[in-house]
């Protein structure tokens, strides 16, 4: 016995080495072909990338339908026809066209008996115009039987000889449920699944089904993993679920968007090919910065020039090599065939050739995401997802319809693509239109089964009123709640929401109401901000040394100090390619660059006596040096933008390093210097005043801080020094009263102390803030008293210090900021920093008396 399509029946007996038109075969064809051909009013579209899809789908009509475009005197037809005539050409000479392989086989039929023997159709409701006359012919010389078992027989049978054997329908009556949206509809269906496989049904006698699966496709799939139930996808998974089908589409996001750090290691994680190739482009991973989103191949290759060849894992220089397979992916949509033969193998390769055969290269978003691969289930003891077409061909005993609303079962007819009905009539191209064979796969299924439930859909994703199947519309109704609780529940999270008091007993639950309740209550709570007294993260945390950034938070936010330096949350990094550039990336272009121009004017006759133009010399240096290094680790807008702020950054720089300042007897002058740390290389073999890893303790505390003072003059007799810091924002008009602006400004007494601490108790230092945009003389501002500032800041932070120890991590005035980077992590009610701000303020005591000093 064999098994075989209409179309393999017919070219057995034309020939033993014919066989119909392959449907990947014609679309590869007509893309080649379309271009030797004059489409006439077809011409302006034949180059779109639906094109040679469309013209296969057509031909396949056209075949089937029997109709010759050829005797047509339309010029669109006629068009078609030539385009058919250079398709058929160009085919393998084995592949006929069925009006071919009928014309063949009929003339072997006295053949049939020995050829074919006995033939039986199956799973037919209906058959193609152009087989019809050969299966009568066929019937004339062997036995031919058509098992239509419960479904009805095509009228055209009655002419001819052929036998039809039937079976008495089940005349089973269905039961139609009405659902709140598709998703319902398919957990419905799963919760009926469940309910049958326990009550001893068999995988393999039921199924689910729709007209068009591919609207349900993403419910099946997400509810058949949560659930572990054995779901067979008859038409297959999409390609892009699988690991194969994101290998291959991450490739081709880097040959479309351009390559970055991010992406290659995306695709690396994923990919299976070239093994040789893979090992290679893994070398680079802890070499370059992990930060660098390295978006060009000269980044790549500045990135790779600042590794020593000894850093590498084998201790040779592989970075030629590597660019060489880069320069393969920055060549976009021009290399694609190229990078797909390189770089994939197996599965992968052959998901990327039948991409490229369904679009350009362009395409590969829409073409990759229509593609589907096999599921890997066992089809005869799994549960089956199909189509209405494929369920009808071997119908099941227990089914479920998904779907039944009007438009979608049966669907509305459509015209073809490239062939409208005032061109052709779609009777006579479509002489089997879609509507009435989802109306037969309609009755064929239900006649078959023997326990039948269908749902519709009250609502569609966008909510709007949908309507019934007019194949269901005389049915009983029952009306089904989104939250109600099922007799069977489909996994554990649907048994979960339908037992509220067993859910109530989890852990998760447990914490996840007493957090709710407890930012509700009038009063602090372990959510607010209580913690374990002494905990060992907190005293490990104070045993290192802070910065003013993190003092800052320690007074104004300590739940927020507690967040990033204890747990070490962080706000999600900027994208790949930022459309703007922040304030805080300025300020650190701007440090950047006074630092390197610094740094080269005091090797070379120091600041205090630069001119005008070697100050603007040394910084446009020290800005290239900058720029390279920005762009080699770390995120950049688009050019434009980053010129500009490269522009900004000079001017404020320029401003910074003229603006006229008491020179100091034999001033030294130092940018960017660190203390009490010894993770900080300054990359410059220049003598620092003091030690870099000597600690510095603010006293009357156990706390010690560390930084990088943004300026440090110094006189040569080491008596008198000057601490700078930098500010490229604007200047507030309150700013001449300011001493540590409620714990916020603290970098000019932290500085002016360390600097005392670590050159000399009996030194005369100076501290001040400068802001290089304000007019000139108008940007530097003192601090009059840096002992009394230290003061209060050692006050504070003993205070603030003690408080978190004991166990309260309480919220802080800057906990409402606008720039608090970790905001997601309070609760999104309005009312709760209002409702828990004046209890957390209350309990702090003196520890707050800090956010409203001066």
């Amino acid at each position: 016995m064999q098994v075989l399509t209409m179309g393999q029946l017919v070219a057995r007996l034309a020939g033993g080495l014919l066989r119909p038109v392959d449907s990947d075969v014609l679309v590869q064809t007509a893309r080649e072909a379309l271009s030797a051909v004059d489409m006439g009013e077809l011409e302006p579209i034949k180059d779109l990338p639906g094109m040679p899809s469309a013209v296969a789908g057509t031909l396949d009509k056209v075949w089937r339908a029997g109709v010759r475009l050829a005797e047509s005197g339309h010029p669109r037809l006629a068009a078609l026809a030539r385009l058919e005539e250079e398709i058929v050409g160009r085919l393998p000479a084995s592949m006929r066209r069925p009006s071919e392989l009928v014309e063949l086989a009929s003339l072997r039929l006295e053949l049939a008996k020995t050829l074919i023997g006995p033939v039986e159709i199956h799973g037919h409701s209906e058959m193609s115009p152009c087989w019809r006359p050969f299966l009568a012919r066929l019937a004339e010389v062997v036995s031919v039987k058509w098992m239509a078992g419960a479904r009805r027989a095509p009228p055209w049978l009655v002419v001819t000889k052929v036998v039809v054997e039937a079976t008495k329908a089940s005349g089973t009556a269905f039961a139609v449920r009405s659902c709140a949206n598709q998703q319902h509809e398919v957990i419905e269906a799963f919760r009926w699944i469940r309910s049958l496989l326990a009550g001893g049904t068999p995988a393999s006698d039921i199924a689910i089904v729709a007209s068009s699966p591919g609207e349900y496709d993403d419910h099946v799939l997400a509810q058949a993993a949560d659930s572990a139930l054995p779901i067979h996808f008859v038409h297959g998974v999409k390609a892009v679920t699988v690991s194969d089908g994101q290998a291959v589409a991450a490739l081709a996001e880097i040959l479309l968007k351009g390559i970055s750090q991010e992406r290659l290691k995306r695709y690396l994680s994923l990919a299976g090919g070239a093994p040789a190739l893979h090992a290679l482009f893994r070398k680079w991973v802890g070499l370059v910065p992990s930060d660098a989103p390295l978006t060009t191949l000269a980044r790549w290759e500045g990135a790779f020039k600042r590794v020593h060849p000894s850093d590498w894992p084998d201790g040779q220089d592989r970075s030629a090599e590597l660019v060489d397979a880069l320069r393969l992916l920055v060549g976009g949509a021009d290399r694609v065939d190229d990078v797909g033969e390189t770089l994939l193998a197996g599965t992968q390769r052959a998901l990327w050739r039948r991409a490229l055969m369904d679009g350009p290269a362009a395409a590969l978003p829409v073409t990759l995401g229509r593609l589907r691969v096999d599921d890997g289930v066992e089809p005869a003891s799994s549960v089956l997802w199909t189509s209405a077409i494929a369920l009808a061909s071997s119908p099941r005993p227990n089914v479920w319809l998904l779907g039944m609303n009007a438009g979608s079962w049966p669907r509305r007819i459509s015209e073809d693509r490239l062939i409208p009905d005032h061109v052709l009539s779609i009777e006579e191209l479509d002489p089997l239109p879609i509507a009435d064979g989802d109306k037969r796969d309609f009755d064929t299924i239900v006649s078959s089964a023997s326990n039948v439930m269908t749902s519709f859909s009250r609502r569609d994703a966008g909510g709007r009123l949908l309507g019934r199947s007019p194949l269901i519309s005389a049915s009983k109704v029952l009306h089904l709640d989104r939250a109600r609780t099922p007799e069977h529940a489909f996994s554990e999270a649907d048994r979960l929401l339908a037992r509220a008091q067993e859910f109530a007993a989890m852990p998760v639950a447990v914490s996840g109401l007493g957090c709710w309740r407890d930012w509700y209550r009038d009063d602090i709570t372990p959510h607010d901000g209580l913690i374990a007294a002494g905990h060992e993260r907190l005293r490990k945390l104070f045993e290192r040394p802070l910065s003013a950034t993190s003092l800052k938070l320690l007074l104004r936010d300590p739940m927020r100090f507690v967040w990033r330096y204890a747990l070490g949350w962080k706000a999600p990094e900027d994208a790949e390619e930022p459309t703007s550039f922040s304030p805080l990336h300025f300020g650190n272009l701007v440090h950047a660059s006074l630092r390197g121009a610094v740094n080269q004017l005091e090797a070379s006759g120091g600041l205090a006596g630069a001119g005008r133009a070697a100050l603007s010399a040394a910084i446009d240096t020290a800005l290239v040096a900058a720029a390279s290094d920005w762009e080699s680790e770390l995120p950049i807008p688009p050019n434009v933008i980053w010129r500009d702020a490269i522009d900004k950054a000079r001017a404020v720089s320029l401003a910074a390093l003229s603006y006229p300042l008491p020179q100091l007897p034999g001033q030294q002058t130092w940018t960017e210097i660190p203390f009490g740390r010894s993770d900080v290389d300054d990359g410059v073999a220049r003598e620092l005043p003091w030690k870099r890893d000597t600690p510095v303790k603010i006293p009357g505390t156990k706390l010690k801080i560390e930084g990088l003072i943004d300026r440090l003059d110094l006189s040569e007799d080491r008596s008198k020094a000057r601490v700078i810091d930098y500010k490229t924002g604007k200047a507030s008009k309150k700013m001449p009263e300011t001493i540590i602006k409620g714990g916020s400004e603290l970098q000019r007494c932290l500085y002016a102390f360390a600097g005392k601490e670590l050159i000399g108790s009996g030194i005369s230092i100076e501290a001040a803030l400068l802001f290089p945009k304000a007019p000139e003389g108008e940007g530097l501002f003192p601090l009059d008293d840096v002992d009394a500032a230290l003061r209060k800041v050692a006050a504070a932070a003993a205070l603030a210090h003690d408080m978190v120890m004991s166990g309260f991590a309480a919220l802080g005035t800057d906990a409402n900021d606008a720039y608090n980077d970790l905001a997601l992590a309070l609760p999104a009610s309005a009312g709760y920093l209002p409702r828990k701000m004046p209890l957390a303020q209350v309990r702090l005591g003196q520890a707050a008396n800090v956010w409203s000093e001066p």
